[in-house]
């Protein structure tokens, strides 16, 4: 007995090893909670979205009801950020509709199939069988009782030739057109409530995703380091695969592998060798990486620079460090100009007129960030569109609302014989409620040293 007792108290004690969260590691100055905890928070995230952000973005648009119709494994874009964290798919098809009752009884929330995401929503079941879920046509001939219950004005789906995430409304799903019969006639596409309702940052969420950003920031300063890279040895793709175990090590998600890549005398940026992958770094080196984590449901993008020292330096010439300056200046402008109301296209086009009278050589292609990478709302610019974005630069930017300041500044350096270096940079910012615009934590001014 004392053996079967023994057995079962050190299997427990394994589970209960097994299943704590490992400790961080020292270089790290923080940490996310347990999954446990992370659970509640975005559960909680998810009800400030449906009851503070969603109604009053319904009222802005004019759209008394929506509907996002989706099957499992080809879910709308805006889907997995209308329902609970827990739920992976659309659980066969999942129709959710939202009809505004007014300012006094806010919005109601219904699903046709899948669940309640933790009593967010009203749900319904098939009314033949007790507890069988809704398929096929009992499933729209539900949603058509529904809409004939409501009798809306009208009745927003999510179409879009412009932005993808007011698209999600697949072919197949369509066949809610013939199962609303004369309501039909009342179908509008969402376009710009889909898109905001993504755009929109609760400021619940900044304090998680400012952690976020010290993990990111931490990772790269220890990549761009003596304790991961030895001049002469290591390779930029070593330092990629340092990146991507490290972040698989903490828990953590990529919403992309991460590039690393270096710029030398004699192999300036896009130079055939320079494109090469896993280069082995040598002093003298300028570094570059663009990084990005996923946790909570949220991602973050970065771009920072750093410098592999010659024997006997203690800092970047100063023609490196002027380069730096650039792009920081070039952060300025942008960030200056960006205010709620005015285009994406608006902000690139003042941002570089800006850059052009302080004789800066440089780019600008930043985009919003949150659920996804590249975000809803306005873009401003793209590498390769340097005169504005046809219709996803000509929607505005909103309050309360993150993007990834994503730009590049050119710079000859004389300690390299007039070759040019190409600082490019890239930090997450918010847009506040107020219209200002902030770093989610900071940006950098200063070159990472590798010694």
């Amino acid at each position: 007995m004392m053996r079967l007792i023994r057995h079962f108290l050190s299997a427990a004690t394994f589970l209960l090893a097994s299943t704590a969260p490992a400790a961080p590691p020292a270089w790290l100055p923080a940490s996310l909670p347990p999954m446990r905890q992370q659970e509640a928070i975005r559960q909680e995230w998810l009800k400030v979205r449906l009851e503070r952000v969603l109604p009053p973005l319904m009222r802005k648009h004019g759209i008394p009801m929506w509907i996002v119709a989706n099957r499992e494994y080809n879910e709308d874009p805006a889907f997995l950020s209308l329902v609970s964290p827990s739920a992976i798919a659309a659980r066969r098809r999942t129709i959710l509709v939202f009809f505004d009752r007014g300012p006094e009884k806010g919005v109601e929330r219904l699903a046709l199939g899948g669940g309640g995401s933790g009593g967010l929503y009203t749900v319904f079941r098939d009314p033949e069988i007790e507890g069988r879920e809704l398929w096929g046509e009992s499933q729209w001939a539900l949603l058509r009782k529904i809409v004939e219950e409501r009798k809306p004005e009208k009745i927003a789906v999510d179409i879009s030739r412009t932005h993808a995430f007011s698209d999600g409304l697949s072919a197949g799903e369509r066949e809610l057109e013939a199962a609303l019969g004369p309501w039909t006639a009342k179908l509008v596409r969402a376009e710009l409530l889909p898109l905001e309702y993504l755009e929109t940052r609760p400021p619940e969420m900044l304090p998680t995703y400012r952690t976020m950003q010290q993990i990111a920031h931490a990772i790269i300063a220890r990549a761009f380091s003596s304790e991961v890279i030895t001049p002469g040895k290591t390779t930029t793709e070593d330092v990629v695969w340092w990146m991507r175990q490290t972040v698989n090590d903490l828990g953590l998600g990529e919403w992309f592998p991460p590039d690393v890549d270096l710029q030398r005398p004699g192999m300036p940026f896009g130079s055939p060798l320079g494109d090469r992958k896993g280069i082995v770094i040598e002093r003298g080196d300028v570094l570059h990486c663009d990084f990005g984590i996923r946790a909570l449901g949220l991602v973050t993008d970065t771009q920072h620079m750093a410098y592999v020292l010659k024997e006997g330096e203690t800092d970047a010439p100063e023609g490196l460090k002027a380069a730096l300056r650039n792009s920081n200046r070039l952060q300025d402008l942008l960030l200056s100009r960006m205010k709620p109301g005015k285009t994406g296209n608006e902000v690139l086009a003042g941002t570089l007129a800006a850059m052009k009278d302080e004789g800066i050589d440089g780019s600008v292609y930043s985009h919003p960030i949150g659920d996804h990478g590249h975000g809803a709302g306005p873009l401003i610019g793209l590498w390769d569109r340097q005169q504005g974005v046809p219709g996803r630069g000509d929607v505005p930017l909103v309050p309360n609302s993150w993007f990834a300041i994503e730009l590049q500044a050119t710079t000859p350096v004389p300690e390299w014989k007039g070759q040019t270096v190409r600082s490019a940079q890239e930090e997450d910012a918010v847009l506040g409620e107020d219209g200002t615009v902030r770093w989610a934590l900071e940006r950098q001014t200063k070159f990472h040293l590798v010694r």
